[in-house]
């Protein structure tokens, strides 16, 4: 049996959020020609950079949605001209330091417009945040509108009916318990207000319960891993 997708909302305040922390470094602001769109949120450079929309999640290939996102930028970026090959842009590009496979965390402008928030208002990314900065609130809202008014992503799933909350604890251990009460099974896309995204499969007329980690739980397995990557980005081989 087909698996029916679903998008749904869950938006509540946990103990992750406390976590963020409000920074709004200097950041170079640079140009460059777009030459290639990898997906809806990375594309390449002339320069062989590549650039990672920071901010942003966009769906990835074969989940809804990553065909539009994608279209979408290279639309705006990389559009056809007259006799019918692709003209990048020249695009403004606000750096904020690399991830860890070496692409360009960025904020991309383009006739003064910021792409990230033009994603996230088209309903074709989610806010995925870890450090606040000076572009957060553009970008919340740009995603807010986008929920608002069921675009893209947020639009209402037929199948929307078929989940009911049956339980829903803020209180630490904090859990959702949710209730499929179709006769079909549904992938379901959550996410928090800390931006955190879930993805799970509630069988016909089954459950689904997922406990959230405490916040100083959560924060010791970051440390934890972000010094494993630290580690073997300094480790050396003899």
């Amino acid at each position: 049996m087909q698996a029916k997708h679903i998008l749904i909302t869950i938006l509540f305040l946990t103990s992750f959020i406390f976590y963020y922390q409000i920074t709004d470094p200097t950041s170079p602001t640079t140009t460059a020609q777009v030459t290639r769109i990898i997906d809806g949120d990375t594309m390449e450079l002339n320069n062989t950079i590549k650039i990672r929309f920071l901010g942003i999640n966009t769906p990835e290939k074969n989940q809804p949605y990553y065909q539009e996102a994608k279209d979408f930028l290279i639309k705006t970026l990389v559009p056809l001209d007259t006799e019918g090959y692709p003209a990048g842009k020249t695009i403004q590009i606000e750096s904020h330091g690399q991830d860890k496979y070496q692409r360009t965390l960025a904020h991309i402008y383009f006739q003064n417009k910021n792409i990230n928030a033009q994603i996230l208002q088209q309903g074709l990314a989610t806010l995925y945040y870890y450090d606040h900065d000076s572009h957060y609130e553009e970008l919340k809202q740009a995603e807010e509108f986008a929920r608002l008014n069921n675009l893209g992503l947020w639009k209402k799933s037929p199948n929307s009916n078929c989940i009911e909350i049956t339980e829903f604890k803020t209180d630490e251990p904090e859990s959702l318990t949710l209730q499929n009460n179709c006769n079909y099974q549904l992938n379901i896309t959550y996410k928090d207000d800390a931006t955190h995204t879930y993805q799970a499969t509630i069988n016909p007329h089954k459950a689904y319960q997922n406990n959230f980690l405490p916040y100083l739980e959560h924060r010791r397995r970051l440390n934890l891993h972000l010094r494993h990557e630290r580690f073997n980005k300094n480790s050396k081989r003899y």
